[in-house]
């Protein structure tokens, strides 16, 4: 039987990881460089900060010569809910130091109004019902607080246009949400760019968000239909990294970005009026 991800199940991995390796005699560096992988990597998994790649664990395990048992109890996080799988990314959120997302199609969660988010769960297949469209509407505006702090996380948000031409409810919705980005932007509190359609094709296809902190490895998240996944290992992190920075390089400044928003939301504005 699989055992569950989660902090005790992790720490209890870690646990056994360093009691193997101070058996074999081994420093963390020298088992680092035995088993190819960061002496950092190593301290945040004995510390039950990371859960190792099942690559990482075999590896592992033949360097410390534990006959499988690094791997047999592994922490699985399973297939799960959509839901489930984004409660460690949410926590991972508000703990990050900097955070730079990438959106397809819809305003991220940190940004959205609570008329928008509404609208979102109303859309939503199937359909909720009242009590669970108000609960995840109370957690979806609970995640804004982390723009209390004047300073951290630096927050960068890279919107494909389409993000602010796809009707999300009435042109009042889209006009006050549009104009609530604006107002963070100029604020100073986050950066924002639009990679528009004139940038044609680009080498993003979907949400992903890549998060830094203090005292873990960077991870990144990413999303696609009724799933979300977080990617710990350094080398899909670098990659998922990378192609954030190509695209980001299609497009528009900071200020050009703010001006098209402000833009679209006074079309919206006059939409709702005629």
């Amino acid at each position: 039987m699989a055992i569950e991800d989660s902090p005790e199940s992790r720490l209890r991995y870690g646990e056994e990881l360093r009691s193997r390796r101070e058996g074999a005699g081994l420093t963390q560096e020298e088992l680092s460089v035995r088993a190819i992988m960061s002496r950092t990597h190593i301290a945040h998994i004995e510390a039950g900060r990371r859960r190792p790649t099942l690559d990482d664990a075999r590896r592992l395990d033949d360097v410390l010569e534990a006959g499988g048992v690094l791997v047999r109890f592994l922490p699985s996080r399973g297939e799960g809910r959509a839901a489930e799988r984004f409660a460690e990314a949410l926590e991972l959120e508000q703990r990050a130091t900097m955070i730079r997302t990438y959106a397809p199609r819809l305003v991220p969660g940190l940004l959205q109004t609570k008329a928008y988010a509404r609208e979102i769960f109303r859309a939503w297949f199937p359909p909720m019902s009242a009590e669970e469209s108000d609960a995840l509407l109370v957690t979806r505006l609970a995640r804004a607080k982390v723009f209390d702090d004047i300073k951290s996380p630096v927050v960068w948000y890279l919107l494909d246009e389409a993000v602010l031409r796809r009707p999300v409810g009435s042109p009042a919705v889209m006009c006050a949400q549009l104009r609530h980005i604006a107002d963070l932007g100029e604020s100073g509190r986050i950066r924002v760019h639009v990679l528009p359609f004139a940038a044609g094709q680009h080498v993003l296809d979907g949400f992903v968000s890549l998060m830094w902190f203090n005292d873990l490895p960077p991870v990144a998240y990413v999303e696609g239909v009724s799933t979300g996944k977080v990617l710990e290992d350094p080398t899909v992190v670098r990659g998922c990294q990378a192609l954030y920075e190509h695209a980001l390089g299609d497009a528009l400044s900071h200020l050009r970005s703010l001006a098209l928003i402000r833009s679209v939301a006074d079309d919206y504005e006059h939409a709702e009026q005629s």
